[in-house]
């Protein structure tokens, strides 16, 4: 069964065609790399992934369940499907080892002491075990977006793009990290050096529709079309 699986979806803001009869699978441990210019629709197909966006029309199953299915269905796709933003914001109130907690306890119904032995484990992952009793006015931008990551599926949406070169560094190694574990990955960036290192496929999304399909490495070393040649001149 795929992952994630795309049925002729389309997606519009009022009447401004955004995403157009997108189908696509994606299967169990792919770690697929989305790329395109600015208002192509990278950022709204991750967002109907996980249902902050609901879709116009097709269908789409994320691990076997309808997004148009209903409030509980919702509820599961979402506990299945991390999304981390370009400023991945934290409870402000919370250390970082209760932020981990809290999804835990809140949503899964976990006791305090399995939520802090996971939580701890997790934060040790990420090379924040030291960091656990810091609240996030304490941490780096890069400490923060580090903070939570356990889901089947996670969506990124240019992860680095708001971050310095160092901390970029940091959050690219745990993605490649998350990536040689079997994480099924959907990564809307302009990193093409992590394409090309740890996708195994990369999509190429213009005017709302995917124009490229194929493995990273072939794509960007011999586009295929002078419109994907054009773009990763100016990217690469």
């Amino acid at each position: 069964m795929s992952m994630v699986e795309f049925r002729n979806v389309s997606k519009s803001f009022g009447h401004v065609p955004v995403l157009k009869d997108i189908s696509l699978c994606i299967d169990a441990g792919e770690v697929v790399v989305v790329v395109g210019p600015s208002g192509s629709g990278k950022s709204t197909m991750l967002r109907c992934i996980n249902v902050l966006e609901k879709i116009t029309g097709g269908d789409l199953l994320v691990d076997g369940q309808s997004v148009k299915g209903k409030a509980a269905v919702i509820h599961n796709i979402r506990l299945e499907a991390g999304m981390v933003f370009q400023q991945f914001n934290l409870f402000p109130q919370m250390t970082a080892l209760e932020n981990v907690m809290f999804g835990p306890i809140q949503v899964r119904g976990a006791s305090r002491a399995q939520a802090r032995d996971q939580a701890m484990a997790l934060l040790d992952k990420v090379g924040l075990e030291a960091r656990a009793n810091h609240y996030p006015s304490e941490l780096s931008g890069g400490q923060q977006q580090r903070v939570a990551i356990k889901p089947k599926l996670m969506l990124f949406d240019e992860p680095t793009s708001a971050l310095d070169p160092e901390l970029r560094h940091e959050v690219l190694k745990v993605m490649r990290d998350l990536a040689n574990e079997g994480m099924t990955m959907i990564v809307v960036t302009h990193e093409i050096g992590f394409a090309k290192q740890v996708g195994t496929r990369l999509l190429f999304m213009d005017q709302g529709g995917i124009a490229e399909d194929g493995d990273p490495r072939t794509l960007i070393d011999h586009p295929p079309t002078p419109r994907l040649k054009d773009f990763l001149k100016h990217v690469s």
